[in-house]
């Protein structure tokens, strides 16, 4: 039995055929090659055009790796040579494919190359090339011969030292392989990587591959691979550093980063407290570097480095919708207000401009919000927000101010909760029949965020729930409003190219009756409702047509969204939606809309623009509604 240790990329040593070029004459002419192939240069010299075919392996996955590998394919057109140019460039090409065939397993690999149908170690080749006279590209032909597959047949672990031996058994078996495989050079290397990102989870900072140790036996075609490893010692935690030039509060940052001093070394430990400092808001970006060395206790400093954001930020955004026109929204945000990370936001919003074409029907909203993170522990943040809004709508018009003081905290690396009282106060009525009201309410709120992006998912979960007790400041009485939605995304594609998305949104007044202020009851309809819908015109309508809102809501949405070309992409949808008189949900007078959309993918989301048509519409229903805005409609 033959073994022979070879690394991955490693070639085999064949004893050169009589007459082939020595070492130094392929050298040689290597390099003369080299010097004939900048672009254009050749050519002025006259070289010979030649074409490469690369006949079929025998084995489908090999083809396709072998035409990319190979460099007369690639070089003919963009570095022509000339005739000893092309000679060595043949010579060179079994040497790049015997990394294509090993990476698949077929470590006895041969590749055959004939030019103009002579071996290219034909002596006297390259000088009948040169005085060939041109006409014909010269044929170039490679002929791969993968051989048999070898198979993988023993791997092992071990410790550098008998003190690190615990650690590396403790690994047991490298992931992703096993006896009997192809003998891949790719799940080897993996198998490798999660070796040393297994033993730094089970807190060995500085562990590292000793050396690999691969034995290829020819005559059995099998390969044998050993891995040393060093683990390092186990190790916790140093008190962290704060670097760069940031206007934060040293005394918050390190209150969050401080939480990481005496954990037990992790990438993940140490990738949450990035992100915690991250999600203060203040930050462009946050860069954690762990020292290359432990100190003198034996424990890991890691350096987080801090770079703010601008301190100020102002932004607008337009959308447009077919029954009501244009809307439009501003916003000035200053960052760090207070040298807490605070996040102070003005924001004015009007909508509705091209409704009943004057200015009557136009509604407005003017707000202020104030995010003040790191309370407490640091994992608490302080949301207030006060607002002033002027509603015109089919369903009531309303005067109101509204101001809200709410604490979020996460749970976990999905979960935020979020709890606190509000309060509203103004006028509500039709008509200009108008009713005074001042309701108090606590808030109850989750959400969780399981996507694999913010802006324009393509997998994963997104839920939220809102239940808010109001009681009547003045009056008396109350009732709770309930609010659910779920959001999944699936990519059917595999690539992002195809993604189905689904949306179910469930609502229930609790305790109401008809004194519920209108604006707190439910409808359906519009823009991220049912699309084809007028805005709210969904369920219950008083005497004159107009609607009357419910107790009750149920809301479904499918949409397939296609990539079309580059950033071009297609979407078709059907949307649901359901408003009852009672508590419980109510499928009895479902409204469908459907339609197609485009979307123009960009780096804040994608723009959209819908059109969609009521399938079973109610009477004063538009035919169809476009609906135009930044972002995916859920």
């Amino acid at each position: 039995m033959v073994k022979r240790r070879q690394p991955f990329r490693a070639s085999r040593r064949r004893a050169p055929p009589r007459g082939a070029l020595r070492p130094c004459a392929i050298a040689l002419a290597l390099l003369f090659a080299a010097s004939l192939a900048v672009p254009g240069t050749a050519q002025d010299q006259g070289g010979v055009p030649y074409a490469t075919t690369i006949a079929p392996s025998g084995v489908g996955n090999l083809d396709e790796a072998l035409s990319d590998a190979s460099r007369l394919r690639r070089l003919a057109e963009e570095a022509p040579v000339d005739g000893f140019g092309l000679v060595a460039r043949a010579m060179a090409e079994p040497r790049l494919l015997d990394d294509v065939f090993r990476s698949e397993g077929y470590w006895a690999a041969e590749a055959t190359v004939l030019v103009d149908g002579q071996p290219a170690t034909t002596p006297g080749l390259a000088e009948r090339l040169a005085a060939r006279p041109g006409g014909d590209p010269v044929p170039v032909e490679v002929r791969p011969n993968p051989g048999p597959r070898y198979t993988l047949r023993r791997i092992a672990l071990r410790a550098q030292s008998p003190a690190e031996a615990p650690a590396v058994q403790a690994l047991g078996q490298p992931q992703g392989l096993s006896a009997g495989d192809p003998a891949r050079s790719a799940p080897v290397l993996d198998a490798e990587s999660d070796l040393i990102d297994r033993l730094r989870r089970a807190g060995h900072p500085l562990a590292a591959v000793v050396e690999r140790e691969v034995v290829v036996d020819h005559e059995a075609q099998a390969m044998d691979v050993t891995w040393v490893l060093a683990p390092g010692p186990f190790a916790r935690f140093a008190p962290p550093i704060i670097a760069g030039d940031s206007a934060v509060s040293r005394a918050l940052t390190g209150r969050i980063a401080g939480r990481l001093e005496g954990q037990p070394y992790s990438p993940a430990t140490q990738e949450r407290t990035r992100r915690e400092l991250m999600a203060l808001g203040a930050f462009d970006s946050v860069r954690a570097r762990a020292a290359q060395r432990l100190d003198g206790t034996g424990s890991l400093p890691v350096t987080f480095t801090l770079a703010d954001r601008p301190r100020n930020a102002a932004g607008f955004s337009v959308s447009y919708e077919t029954n009501y026109g244009p809307s439009g929204s501003v916003y000035y945000e200053r960052r760090n207000a207070f040298g807490n990370a605070e996040r102070l936001r003005l924001e004015a919003t009007v909508s509705r401009l091209g409704a009943g074409g004057g200015t009557e029907d136009v509604n407005s909203r003017i707000a202020a919000n104030l995010r003040r993170p790191g309370l407490g522990d640091g994992r608490t943040t302080l949301v207030a927000e006060v607002a002033v809004v002027r509603e015109r709508l089919e369903a009531y018009d309303r005067d109101a101010a509204v101001a809200s003081v709410l604490l979020e905290r996460p749970f976990g690396e999905r979960w935020v909760l979020q709890t606190g009282p509000s309060f509203e106060t103004g006028r509500i009525g039709r008509d200009g029949n108008w009713q005074e009201f001042n309701l108090a309410g606590w808030v109850f709120g989750a959400r969780y965020d399981g996507t694999d992006n913010l802006l324009d998912p393509t997998s994963g979960i997104r839920a939220s729930a809102v239940v808010t007790p109001f009681a009547d400041v003045l009056d008396g009485g109350g009732f709770i409003r309930a609010l659910g939605t779920v959001r999944t995304y699936h990519d059917l594609s595999r690539d992002g190219g195809s993604v189905l998305a689904l949306r179910g949104t469930v609502g229930s007044l609790v305790g109401a009756d008809r004194a519920v202020p209108l604006d707190k009851r439910f409808y359906a309809g519009g823009g991220g409702s049912v699309r084809g819908y007028s805005y709210q015109s969904i369920g219950p309508r008083d005497a004159r047509n107009r609607p009357d809102g419910g107790s009750s809501l149920v809301e479904g949405s499918v949409e397939l969204r296609q990539r079309v070309r580059g950033n071009i992409g297609m979407v078709a949808f059907l949307d649901a939606g359901s408003v009852g008189q009672q508590e419980t949900p109510s499928f009895s007078d479902v409204r469908l809309g459907a339609g197609i959309g485009v979307r123009y993918a960009t780096a804040i989301g994608p723009v959209r623009l819908d059109v969609a048509v009521p399938l079973n519409k109610q009477q004063g229903d538009a035919g169809y509604g476009i609906y135009v805005g930044l972002g995916q409609a859920f």
